[in-house]
């Protein structure tokens, strides 16, 4: 077994405080290494490397900054390959869909080399007699990131890239689950050019995040976790004077009306339900359909599709799904299964049951669940299950589907399949969900736009990445300027109105 690092200014840094996690290979369900979990104290030293490196990182030219991203982004490309094994070996998620990760955080780089633009402030000439006004976007100082274990490259990379791009220097503190892709993209920023103290990783649980979160000299957090967990990030960050962002749980329901091509709805709750294992927060969870004709036909197509998945080790290229990523949430998992048959819905498939293959007895396998006449009284339609689990509402009408995305608490993300632009388009504008699928089950945004849900899916006023990320991780400074000539020397005493 392998003891993992920190990264601090430019270089690996073994932990101090004597405290570990196992992180687990789930394809056999055994420990392979061990990372060190930061102490306040190591953390406070990270913050302070961070510190002390911001100054001159600020005062490079924006041009400069993204000249050294856009070397990164270079890396990536080539190491591509090595950080989706590293995911796979700790995650569980296939090489495809690990590679995939990798390529959406890539496109997040590749919007950071462009932020010089979006830096530009604004000038009026003029506002008063001989008076200009300018403003600025500066960047905040030290910001941190607390990421989730689903996605170990493509969540860090939708803060730090945009964060770095506009002058902060930033402190991740990863999932102590799979470590070792940030570990790799760290060294990959040092050879790119990044300067030491700009981006550092500080490994770490509980103790870490609340140090990060307590720290005055952290300006801002932004973190992708449960929305139990985002509440406590946004209610003691913000309690600490942070700019806080922080996305939580979904239940994302896909609505198939009568009109739909209901070939194309299969594949996509296909894809959306059950790649990553479900372990994704824009996974569809729910699928309405409307009509008994449209459900029962749904049901009838699933049904075979469901059970021909092929699932097995991510390293194998044969399967569909890999494991999940730990034994507890295995367990966690099968417990909702359990749960909705205890409360009355129909399951049509039953996952539970599913055998791994010979040398991978011990791995934390489950098998595609699908779910029929499942209610809003139930908890699998209530609770984020993160599992590959597929619960079906049916629903009588339009008017009785939307109700259903209404009544939810979560609001992350939303599809809904049908061939009549009028219902889409009237669907999209008035669904209270932060992103939108019409015909797409998983409307993640490019990175030049921005991710986000609302709700109780989001805790906080900026979306993540794109123009809101920018915001984000600047704030406003306007300048009003006059100079000697012409200025009436006496004291004023009333409110100056600029005429």
């Amino acid at each position: 077994m392998t003891d993992l690092s920190h990264y601090v200014s430019g270089a690996r840094v073994q932990g101090r405080s004597g405290r570990f996690a196992d992180v687990f290979d789930p394809a056999i369900g055994t420990a392979e290494n061990r990372v060190p979990l930061a102490s306040s104290e190591e953390v406070a030293e990270v913050v302070a490397a961070a510190k002390a490196a911001w100054p001159a990182w600020a005062k490079t030219p924006p041009l400069r900054r993204a000249r050294i991203l856009d070397r990164f982004k270079f890396l990536l490309q080539e190491n591509a390959d090595k950080i989706a094994e590293l995911i796979t070996a700790e995650h569980g998620k296939t090489h495809e869909d690990a590679l995939g990760e990798v390529t959406r955080g890539l496109e997040v780089v590749e919007f950071a080399v462009g932020i010089p633009h979006l830096l530009k402030g604004e000038v009026t000439e003029n506002v008063g007699t001989n008076v200009d006004s300018h403003s600025l976007r500066q960047p905040l100082g030290v910001v941190a990131g607390i990421t989730p274990f689903n996605f170990p490259a493509m969540v860090p990379m939708w803060m730090f890239p945009v964060a770095l791009a506009c002058g902060n220097c930033f402190v991740l503190k990863p999932s102590e689950r799979d470590p070792s892709a940030p570990l790799l993209i760290a060294e990959l920023l040092s050879r790119a050019g990044v300067p030491d103290g700009v981006f550092n990783v500080a490994n770490g649980d509980k103790e870490t995040v609340d140090a990060l979160l307590a720290h005055p000299d952290v300006k801002a957090v932004s973190f992708v976790g449960s929305t139990p967990i985002a509440r406590y990030i946004y209610a003691t960050g913000t309690a600490h004077g942070k700019r806080v962002q922080a996305l939580g749980g979904a239940k994302n329901h896909a609505i198939i009306l009568p009109d739909a091509d209901l070939d194309m709805a299969v594949g996509a709750l296909m894809g959306a339900a059950y790649g990553s294992a479900g372990e994704r927060c824009m996974a569809i969870s729910v699928a309405v359909p409307v009509g008994e004709p449209t459900a029962n036909a749904l049901i009838e197509k699933l049904v075979p599709k469901i059970e021909a998945l092929k699932i097995g080790p991510g390293a194998d290229p044969a399967s569909d799904m890999g494991p999940l990523v730990t034994a507890q949430h295995l367990a966690k998992v099968r417990g909702y299964i359990d749960q909705g048959v205890a409360e009355g819905a129909e399951l049509v498939v039953d996952g539970r049951g599913f055998k791994p293959p010979q040398g991978y007895e011990n791995g934390y396998y489950i098998g595609g669940s699908l779910f029929d006449r499942v209610t809003p009284e139930m908890s699998i339609w209530k609770e984020e299950i993160f599992g590959p689990v597929l619960s079906v509402a049916r629903a009588k009408n339009y008017a009785e589907a939307a109700d259903l995305v209404a009544r939810h608490e979560y609001g992350n993300g939303v599809a809904v399949f049908t061939r009549d632009g009028d219902a889409a388009r009237a669907f999209a504008h008035e669904v209270e969900v932060g992103m939108v699928g019409v015909n797409v089950p998983i409307p993640v945004p490019m990175a030049f736009h921005s991710f986000g849900g609302w709700k109780a899916s989001l805790y906080g006023d900026h979306h993540m990445h794109g123009p809101e990320g920018v915001r984000f991780y600047t704030r406003l400074k306007t300048i009003t300027t006059r100079w000697p000539t012409g200025m009436r020397a006496e004291a004023e005493f009333v409110m100056p109105t600029m005429g």
